[in-house]
C-alpha cells in the first residue's frame, strides 16, 4: 500500500483557482469547487485549499466556499488563509474542513499552534512555512511569501513543532511555479530534525520529481498545483509510478529512522529529565492513522502538556469512502 501522500493544491484568489511562479503573476487555473471534486475522484489523497489574499486583505477564509468543496470530497481537507484564532477553526470544522493550515498568523503570535492544538489536536495543525533561500540560508517569509522575516526555516519549524503542530507545509519560494524540482535537501534537513510529517511544496514538474522528493528529499507527503491542474501529470498514473517505484518500502524505512532517532532522543531527555528533580520538561508520543508516529514536545515553563487522546475526544474527522455529510450551520453575515 502506497503510504506517501500526493496533495493537490488549490490556491484562492476571488473565487478562482490561481496559478503563479515564485508567488508572483498568477494565472486562473479553473473552478476550485469543480477541481477539488475531480481530485477526490482522481486518487488524490487529501486536498489544500488555501485563500492566499485572505491575511494581506485581513479578512476570514471564504466559508461558503469551505462548504461547496468539503460537499464535493470525501479524503481529508485542509484550509488554509485568514485563520487567526480557536473560533475561525472552529467555524472552518463545523462547515467540512479536515485540518487548517496556518501561517503568518503563526509567525506573528506563536500561541496560536499551542492554543489550537490544545483544543482540536496536532493532527488537525498544519503548520505552513513559506521559506526563500538568500545567500545560502532560508528566511521565512508572510503574507503570501510578500514580507521577509528574519526567522530561520529550520528553527522556525522545530518551534512549532515543541508547541503542538502536527504537521509542516514547506513551500520553496525559489522553486514555486518553476516545474524544476523540490527543495530536497532543505527537505532532508527538516525531516531529520523534525519527528512530524513534512509535505514538499513548490516545483513539482515531473513524475521523477515526485521520486525524488520521496527518496531524498525524504518528505512525507508531495503537494502540487499546475501539474495537477493543466492535467500535466495524471494522479492515477502519478500514484502507480510511484507504487512501481517502491516507495512504499522507502517508507517503511523512513519511518523506522525517524522512529528510532526518536525513541533515543526521548530516552536520552528523560534520562536528563529523571537526574533534575527540579525539570518540567515532559514528553507525549502522537501517533495518527495517515501519518508516522512522532513526539510532539511543549516547554511547561510556557505551555501545557497535552496528548492525542485528550484531543480527540472534542475533535474526530471523518474520512469515509462515500461522500461526507456537513450539517449546514449559521453563517454569520460579516
Amino acid at each position: 500500500m502506497l503510504t506517501k501522500r500526493i496533495i493537490p493544491c488549490l490556491d484562492i484568489k476571488n473565487g478562482r483557482t490561481v496559478k503563479g511562479v515564485n508567488f508572483v503573476n498568477l494565472i486562473d487555473a479553473g473552478d476550485p469547487v469543480t477541481l477539488a471534486k475531480q481530485y477526490a475522484e482522481l486518487g488524490a489523497d487529501e486536498l489544500v485549499f488555501l485563500d492566499i489574499s485572505a491575511t494581506l486583505e485581513g479578512r476570514k477564509t471564504m466559508i461558503e466556499m469551505v462548504h461547496k468543496i468539503a460537499e464535493q470530497v470525501n479524503i481529508p481537507f485542509t484550509v488554509g488563509g485568514g485563520i487567526s484564532s480557536v473560533e475561525n477553526v472552529n467555524e472552518l470544522l463545523k462547515w467540512g474542513a479536515d485540518k487548517v493550515s496556518i501561517n503568518s498568523s503563526a509567525i506573528k503570535r506563536p500561541e496560536l499552534v499551542n492554543e489550537l492544538a490544545e483544543k482540536f489536536g496536532s493532527q488537525c495543525v498544519v503548520v505552513a512555512i513559506d521559506a526563500k533561500q538568500i545567500d545560502g540560508e532560508w528566511f521565512v517569509h508572510l503574507a503570501g511569501g510578500t514580507i521577509p522575516t528574519k526567522l530561520n526555516l529550520f528553527e522556525w519549524a522545530k518551534e512549532v513543532e515543541k508547541r503542538g503542530a502536527g504537521e509542516i507545509l514547506f513551500t520553496s519560494m525559489n522553486h514555486d511555479g518553476t516545474k524544476s524540482g523540490f527543495a530536497n535537501e532543505a527537505l532532508a534537513k527538516l525531516s531529520s530534525a523534525l519527528n512530524i510529517p513534512i509535505i514538499a511544496s513548490g516545483g513539482a514538474g515531473t513524475v521523477q520529481h515526485f521520486v525524488d522528493t520521496f527518496k531524498i528529499g525524504k518528505a512525507d507527503a508531495a503537494l502540487a498545483a499546475s501539474v495537477f491542474h493543466f492535467g500535466e501529470i495524471p494522479i492515477l498514473g502519478l500514484k502507480e509510478e510511484l507504487k512501481n517505484k517502491k516507495l512504499d518500502e522507502l517508507n517503511g524505512e523512513l519511518k523506522t529512522e525517524k522512529e528510532t532517532k526518536k525513541h533515543k532522543q526521548y530516552t536520552q531527555e528523560k534520562r536528563t529529565t529523571h537526574n533534575t528533580p527540579q525539570s518540567k520538561t515532559k514528553h507525549t508520543k502522537h501517533t495518527t492513522e495517515q501519518h508516522n508516529t512522532h513526539n510532539t514536545h511543549h516547554s511547561t515553563t510556557q505551555h501545557t502538556i497535552h496528548t492525542t487522546a485528550q484531543h480527540n475526544t472534542q475533535y474526530t474527522p471523518q474520512h469515509n469512502t462515500t461522500h461526507k455529510t456537513h450539517t449546514t450551520p449559521q453563517q454569520n453575515t460579516e
